[in-house]
């Protein structure tokens, strides 16, 4: 069987976006970030530097070096993180200079996760134990989700690279909260996923595949047939006319400041619960790890995310997820053979496929191990 192994990207490694310099003002991105973390505690494993170096992964030669890797070592799926602040596109450069630049672009896919979380203190280290200074909201009014869909439909969607199933461009939605609320009531997000889909159909595709990113096992408080109730997530999904689902990290759920052994266990645990959640199709997804300490200058263990350093996600742990992963898909034979993986290059929260001088070629070395040899 041939397995869609799709890893997220961070489009962050290139300076080319003017309004990353706010952020990472050496015109580097965040790998400005990474070249300053340093160990915060005894035995911790940074400082890590990547065998690629610092790159501009906006640059279409350098992406065409990266998707050689990727294909070669079984992952043939790119998502990328897609932003939109301020009322226009944020971070774009990676995909549109660098991999739609790049010369063998047909060798994989790619798909778009709108990540439309707020913008706080998080990027910029110089401020990084700040808190609560929201500089961009996520949440957009309808007349930009309008625009903003278009971009979509028109830019990307009918892409021959563009990953599709059932014949549908696929679209992954972050957050469901931030989502909701853009909209006043439930009703009018389900008229907005129904006028997404629908103005794709009207450019010539066969509609929209609405994936969603799960989190935990909240409900949501929601104004649904002029009440305001609380609705759990499955239930709000199949109301929207979404079709699927998947994780983006493993921290979004579990206590990560354990062995990667031990907080796998409670993974496939959570797997086994997720139908009682959600009748809809449920895509497996493995973490590398989890520790954004680069990210701060202060280091907080009592915090339970930038305080959290996964012990021991090894490239041999890994493979041990990934096999699970393959599986899991082998025992949903109905469903598409798609897996997700964070992250191709989430440096600074040390969940990246990518070689480094710690494991080298190790993480995508397991990849090729279970997916392809």
């Amino acid at each position: 069987m041939k397995y869609d192994v799709a890893a997220y990207i961070w489009p962050s490694y290139t300076g080319d976006e003017p309004r990353t310099r706010m952020f990472w003002p050496d015109g580097i991105g965040e790998w400005q970030t990474v070249k300053l973390a340093t160990a915060k505690f005894e035995g911790h494993t940074w400082p890590r530097k990547p065998l690629w170096g610092y790159v501009n992964e906006a640059d279409p030669g350098v992406m065409e070096m990266q998707i050689e890797e990727a294909v070669k070592h079984g992952v043939n799926v790119f998502i990328y993180d897609w932003y939109w602040y301020d009322g226009r596109p944020f971070l774009e450069n990676c995909l549109n200079d660098g991999f739609l630049g790049a010369k063998n672009r047909n060798k994989m896919k790619f798909f778009l996760m709108w990540a439309q979380h707020d913008v706080t203190h998080l990027w910029d280290r110089r401020i990084s134990n700040y808190q609560d200074n929201i500089i961009w909201q996520g949440r957009v009014p309808l007349e930009e989700y309008q625009i903003l869909a278009r971009r979509m439909i028109e830019k990307y969607f009918s892409l021959p690279e563009y990953y599709q199933i059932d014949g549908k461009p696929v679209l992954m939605i972050y957050d469901l909260g931030i989502f909701l609320e853009g909209f006043k009531t439930l009703e009018e997000a389900i008229e907005g996923v129904k006028w997404f889909d629908n103005e794709a159909k009207k450019n010539g595709l066969s509609g929209v595949h609405f994936q969603m990113c799960r989190w935990d096992s909240r409900s949501f408080k929601v104004n649904f047939e002029g009440k305001n109730i609380e609705m759990p997530f499955g239930e709000i999904l199949e109301k929207l006319g979404f079709e699927s689902y998947t994780h983006y990290q493993f921290v979004h759920f579990q206590d990560m400041n354990r062995e990667y052994s031990t907080i796998f266990k409670d993974v496939e645990k959570e797997w086994e619960k997720l139908p009682q959640e959600s009748s809809l199709p449920y895509f497996p997804h493995v973490s590398m790890g989890w520790d954004n300490t680069p990210r701060y200058i202060k280091y907080s263990p009592e915090d339970p995310v930038r305080g959290a350093v996964v012990k021991n996600a090894t490239p041999e742990n890994i493979e041990i997820a990934l096999r699970a992963a393959k599986d899991y898909v082998d025992k949903h034979p109905n469903q598409p053979p798609l897996i997700t993986l964070n992250s191709w290059n989430e440096w600074t929260e040390t969940s990246y496929l990518q070689p480094d001088d710690l494991y080298g070629y190790g993480y995508l070395k397991a990849v090729k191990k279970v997916f392809l040899d």
